[in-house]
């Protein structure tokens, strides 16, 4: 039985251990790491879909991509999450609500990271593109040799603040009743009240997967970086 405020804060609710509250804040650690890795790999792939599309010469792909790209990016992801596990149903599409979170995270991030792809390629200087055309390159070994390689370098650091942004974005999903690691501790605040224990864990937690991205991509950086002007 949850112990209420007035019971909390008199004696008839003791304390429950930090040793007890982990193993649920674990299990929903879990499930947020495989939120991020999945949903950060589908927004990874539809980022260069999208980014390329908007850059196609077929002004179809140009004006769908670009929708896409519109709506993701002006709407609120809770929105979108509340659409997708609670419309998309009535339209036969019936998935978990993990499998929604996933596709929400992905498909909003994506759309962040499709402008990030088109930007960084159209920030590759003219006078590549030109040497590629004297050299007799292909447009697709232009695009896939002279381009991109150059593009990625100017890609990594908004990717990077998106995985971070992404991460953080997780805890929305648990108001679409995916389980983890802020659900599981608004679950274990409601029974025991210990509410600046718990969440003073789901900070730490957070912190915890965090940080090591933020130094993972510090260091992709210093690498791309070495050997340019």
């Amino acid at each position: 039985m949850a112990c209420s405020i007035h019971t909390r804060k008199g004696v008839g609710c003791p304390i429950t251990p930090i040793a007890q509250l982990m193993p649920a804040l674990w299990k929903g650690l879990m499930v947020t790491v495989e939120l991020v890795v999945f949903s950060a790999a589908l927004a990874f792939v539809l980022s260069f879909i999208a980014g390329f599309g908007r850059l196609s010469r077929i002004w179809l792909i140009r004006l769908i991509t670009g929708i896409y790209v519109e709506v993701f990016r002006g709407s609120s992801l809770v929105v979108q999450l509340f659409w997708m596990y609670f419309v998309l149903p009535l339209f036969g599409l019936k998935l978990s609500a993990l499998l929604m979170g996933v596709l929400g995270l992905g498909l909003n991030f994506a759309a962040y990271g499709a402008e990030v792809v088109r930007t960084s390629i159209q920030a590759v200087p003219r006078g590549q593109t030109e040497a590629a055309i004297a050299l007799n390159l292909s447009r697709w070994q232009r695009m896939w040799r002279i381009i991109v390689p150059q593009a990625i370098r100017m890609m990594i650091p908004p990717f990077g603040n998106l995985l971070i942004q992404l991460v953080k974005s997780t805890s929305i999903v648990s108001l679409i009743t995916v389980a983890d690691l802020t659900f599981q501790g608004m679950v274990l605040r409601s029974v025991t009240m210990q509410t600046a224990e718990i969440f003073s864990l789901l900070l730490v937690l957070y912190f915890i997967i965090t940080y090591p991205l933020v130094l993972a991509m510090r260091w992709l950086e210093r690498r791309v970086s070495v050997g340019r002007v």
